[in-house]
């Protein structure tokens, strides 16, 4: 009777333990406020209804640092633009054309180096002795729409690595607060700018 007793404890005991409820965080909400964190960093809106004016504001801003526009959508206030950038020293800045890249090296210095590694795709050690670090190509998405008496303007950055032959060794998106920042401090005054009609 008692090994039966034991069994039956044993049981219940499991049956118990297996009905035991774990409180996991809510990830949905999670990732929302991530997604809310991302907006706030990635969005500005500027005092002005004119969404060409503002439009054309980030298209010169865009260019002013050496992007090249690809695509450019005025009825959907879309912009996307692309920019490569040699990982070589000696190429760091274009004297040609004034623009200096000092701030885009420093913002991928750690990704170059192996402290931001992001969507890295793995190789053998023969082909990564190979595969050297080439260019840096910095894609970007604008938005441009109106929000009421402003216009709201939204930007995502994208970087990827590229080695000697072109193929990607890295991607990953540009999240730095203080990119977006300078980013749209430029537009402002490139705002200010086409409000005066220079």
């Amino acid at each position: 009777m008692k090994p039966i007793l034991i069994v039956i404890t044993a049981v219940a005991l499991l049956g118990i333990a297996g009905c035991t409820v774990i409180n996991y965080p809510n990830q949905q909400t999670q990732t929302q406020q991530s997604q809310l964190q991302t907006r706030q960093v990635q969005q500005r809106e500027y005092d002005t209804n004119d969404v060409k004016l503002v439009m054309k504001a980030v298209l010169n801003t865009l260019q002013d640092d050496g992007f090249i526009v690809k695509n450019a959508v005025v009825d959907l206030g879309l912009l996307s633009a692309s920019k490569e950038i040699a990982l070589n020293s000696s190429t760091a800045s274009n004297p040609a054309s004034g623009v200096s890249d000092d701030f885009w090296a420093a913002l991928f210095r750690d990704a170059v180096f192996g402290t931001r590694r992001r969507n890295s795709q793995p190789s053998t050690g023969t082909q990564q002795q190979q595969r050297v670090q080439n260019v840096k190509q910095i894609e970007a998405t604008v938005n441009v729409s109106d929000f009421g008496k402003q216009t709201r303007v939204r930007a995502s950055f994208q970087a990827r690595i590229l080695d000697t032959q072109g193929n990607i060794m890295e991607t990953y998106p540009i999240d730095d607060a203080k990119f977006y920042q300078e980013f749209f401090t430029k537009i402002s005054k490139g705002v200010f700018l086409e409000k005066q009609k220079f």
